[in-house]
């Protein structure tokens, strides 16, 4: 059995299932209401029950909610259950001040190769600890010699029982080669964030072209699952950009969007394609691609990640073809250095 919920003062609308969290049922459907551990004890969700009834596992009020707050309607909506209609009042977040940055400690949970060199990680938090973000964001590794560095989230706000990363091995980085050659399951890392202003902007109803380079798609990804999420049907154009076919190290799930969702198209193209990849598709400049699809580009959103040559490239080129560079939004994935 489901029911409705509308978020007072935005007006959106979402169904929930009677025995799942209206807080889990939100961020399944792309609404980012605010919340910390996910688990009543820190109060972050707290939010008023305007109309309707809810109740909690067990009947027993979370740690965080105190029986004077339930009985004025307020509501913790990480552990309320609905038990029928609801009209719920709580802010929604929307850019990427408005969520708290934390430190926390994470396990390594997975770690598999993606291909022959990125590695996906997959972080676990403590039990007791969930990070927000906006999709697109990023956290940076903190080190135990004060060093940093950076990684784009590679997984949508509303799939955040982990920590998704996609990391590239760098001949001669310090980190990366960590990653690569000493790293296992069940280390201890210590992270910080949500950091960045590279997330994707929902109050736009403009289409969205993506210019991802290798794995510039990571944020990327996050903010496509994030849209399919919230049930956009706005246009989506992905051009991933690599030098060879085994750089494209996701290239089944760009497929997979393209049979699932019709208001998503799919561009690989190869800078430096190898004899062995027999590629039929685009090669040259990812940037220039796009020109040639999109000659008129004043009515687009563009996203664009990964190395900073092709960023930058876009930023230059784009505005001779209608772009307001107010709309280009860009994560250039610079190396960080000691």
């Amino acid at each position: 059995m489901s029911f409705s919920v509308k978020v007072e003062p935005s007006g959106h609308t979402f169904p929930v299932e009677a025995d799942e969290p209206v807080l889990d049922a939100a961020l399944r459907h792309g609404l980012t209401l605010p919340y910390g551990c996910r688990n009543g004890a820190c109060g972050s969700c707290m939010g008023k029950v305007v109309e309707g009834k809810i109740a909690y596992p067990d009947g027993e009020l979370p740690p965080a909610l105190t029986e004077e707050q339930a009985i004025a309607g307020m509501a913790l909506f990480c552990q309320a259950r609905a038990r029928g209609d609801l009209i719920i009042e709580t802010r929604e977040v929307a850019e990427g001040q408005d969520i708290p940055i934390k430190k926390l400690p994470t396990r390594i949970a997975e770690m598999s190769r993606l291909n022959h060199d990125v590695m996906l990680l997959k972080l676990k938090l403590p039990a007791s600890e969930r990070l927000q973000f906006l999709a697109g964001q990023y956290v940076d590794f903190v080190l135990k010699d004060g060093r940093r560095r950076s990684f784009s989230l590679a997984n949508a706000p509303h799939d955040d029982a982990f920590l998704v990363l996609h990391i590239r091995h760098v001949e001669g980085g310090r980190f990366t080669g960590e990653v690569f050659d000493k790293m296992q399951v069940k280390d201890i890392l210590r992270i910080e964030g949500p950091f960045g202003g590279f997330y994707l902007r929902e109050e736009s109803d403009r289409p969205i072209i993506f210019m991802a380079g290798g794995t510039g798609f990571a944020p990327i990804k996050g903010m496509i699952e994030h849209a399919f999420a919230l049930g956009s049907e706005r246009p989506m154009h992905l051009y991933w950009g690599a030098r060879a076919a085994r750089d494209l190290y996701m290239a089944s799930l760009p497929e997979q969007w393209l049979k699932a969702h019709a208001n998503f198209r799919y561009t690989p193209v190869l800078s430096e394609p190898m004899d062995e990849d027999n590629w039929q598709g685009r090669t040259g400049y990812v940037h220039e691609a796009i020109v040639q699809d999109y000659p008129e580009l004043g009515g687009y959103d563009i996203y664009a990640s990964g190395p900073p040559p092709m960023v930058y490239a876009g930023q230059a080129m784009f505005p001779a073809h209608g772009l307001d560079l107010d709309h280009y939004y860009s994560d250039a994935f610079e190396y960080n250095r000691d």
